[in-house]
């Protein structure tokens, strides 16, 4: 039996979560809540019930599951009123703007009995789950570096994004999303340091861009950038193991990947390049290393619907849990913290 259920915030993303719960399998729409009357019209002009408050949609017994996608700073107070009237809530990233906040959702899920989770839509992302699929395959060996990027080129969006208050910087709108998505891939590891280093180009207010390295006990190191200024952008991802490199250039291509199959040093013969010989930079043949392309993974973002509402019916364990929820927050603390300085992490 499909879930009945709501979304508060009928814009971007809003829209999106209605758009695919009226498509959906598991779930059936019961309306939406919005606090401009415009976006409220809008909704029932499209057929859409909209709530004429959030009491009003509290309320409303039949519905079991709401999706808040509103701006960040508004965040606590909503999740907290709709957990405390007995819904189970997803929130759209970031959940918070502090780990106070975050702890303080938990805590009231907890002390309800509901089900309480984050949005992290980007795990579904084609190019994570192929980079996520050659660690676990474990063709190329385990992961020595990973880079992480987005570029754009158009600064930072005039909205809610360029202010300071209301939660904006790339940091919290994409970072929250590749830090979780190599969080995944290094799951066992744990950090030892932090770097961060914003830009701002753009906008003096909040990043318009980062660079951060994450190193791990292990040695390994995670690296995520992100630029709104990059008219020619780097690969999305390049991963360097310990038998071979991945790479993708965007998530419409094929991931390349590369294999070491014999070291074969003392066999090398020096390149003539336009400023002399090089043995160090001596290119590779097929006799030593393997090249081909991996197909671009099937992908539903819709699975993120299913699991919620199977692990509201007790059949599954949630795929975003609160601890890793809460570990991307306080890697994304640490970078306002460091101001391109190498800090420890605390856990």
């Amino acid at each position: 039996m499909k879930k009945k259920f709501a979304v508060v915030g009928y814009g971007g993303m809003g829209s999106w979560h209605v758009n695919h719960a009226l498509k959906s399998d598991v779930l059936e729409l019961c309306g939406i809540y919005d606090i401009d009357n415009k976006k409220s019209e809008l909704a029932m002009e499209r057929g859409i019930k909209a709530y004429a408050s959030l009491d009003e949609l509290i309320n409303d017994k039949e519905v079991e599951l709401v999706t808040v996608a509103i701006p960040n700073d508004v965040h606590l107070d909503t999740v907290c009123r709709l957990l405390k009237g007995g819904k189970n809530v997803i929130c759209e990233k970031p959940v918070a703007l502090s780990s106070e906040e975050f702890d303080t959702m938990v805590k009231t899920a907890k002390e309800n009995g509901r089900l309480f989770t984050v949005h992290q839509n980007r795990r579904w992302d084609v190019d994570y789950l192929a980079i996520q699929g050659i660690c676990d395959s474990g063709e190329i060996g385990k992961p020595l570096r990973i880079e992480s990027r987005i570029h754009g080129s158009r600064g930072i969006p005039s909205d809610w994004r360029g202010i300071k208050k209301f939660g904006g910087g790339m940091i919290l709108d994409w970072g929250v999303h590749l830090i979780d998505q190599l969080m995944l891939v290094f799951k066992d590891e744990k950090i030892a340091t932090i770097n961060c280093e914003e830009t701002h180009i753009t906008n003096n207010e909040v990043d318009d861009g980062f660079y951060l390295t994450i190193t791990f006990e292990s040695g390994a190191v995670a690296f995520v950038e992100v630029g709104t200024y990059n008219f020619l952008p780097l690969p999305r991802f390049y991963m360097k193991s310990e038998n071979g490199t991945a790479l993708i250039q965007d998530w419409r291509e094929k991931a390349k990947v590369a294999k070491c199959k014999y070291w074969h040093e003392s066999d090398v013969l020096p390149v003539q390049t336009a400023a002399g010989l090089t043995k160090t930079m001596a290119p590779r043949d097929s006799i030593t290393m393997d090249v081909y392309e991996k197909e671009i993974p099937k992908s539903d973002v819709h699975d993120f619907y299913r699991n919620v509402c199977n692990a509201i019916d007790g059949k599954e364990n949630q795929l975003v849990t609160q601890a890793q929820v809460g570990l991307v927050l306080k890697i994304m603390e640490h970078c306002f913290k460091s101001h391109g300085q190498t800090i420890k992490f605390e856990y």
